[in-house]
């Protein structure tokens, strides 16, 4: 892991926490959303505002390293509305 370059910054964390209003993937709210990688670490993601999404403990454990896509698929989540959200929060905090 630190041969990667993370750029996550602590105001980056607040603004994606703030964006999404709870787990990325399940909406689940409250306090100590985790940061999860959509691209698992151990296959090449990395800490940055455009790979982090907030996660509940529940999720980010179930999720573990697997592909996003498939896990969400696995799990009934609905995928096109995270990907849609995930692309809308990326833009307006690009800003």
């Amino acid at each position: 892991m630190a041969q990667k370059d993370h750029d996550l910054t602590a105001e980056q964390w607040a603004s994606l926490q703030d964006e999404w209003g709870g787990c990325a993937y399940c909406g689940a709210a409250g306090p100590g959303l985790q940061k999860d990688c959509m691209l698992p670490i151990s296959r090449g993601g990395r800490y940055t505002l455009d790979n982090v999404v907030p996660s509940c403990r529940s999720c980010n454990s179930s999720k573990c390293n697997a592909e996003l896509t498939t896990w969400m698929r696995r799990k009934k989540l609905d995928e096109r509305l995270f990907l849609e959200r995930h692309y809308l929060i990326r833009q307006r905090l690009a800003e």
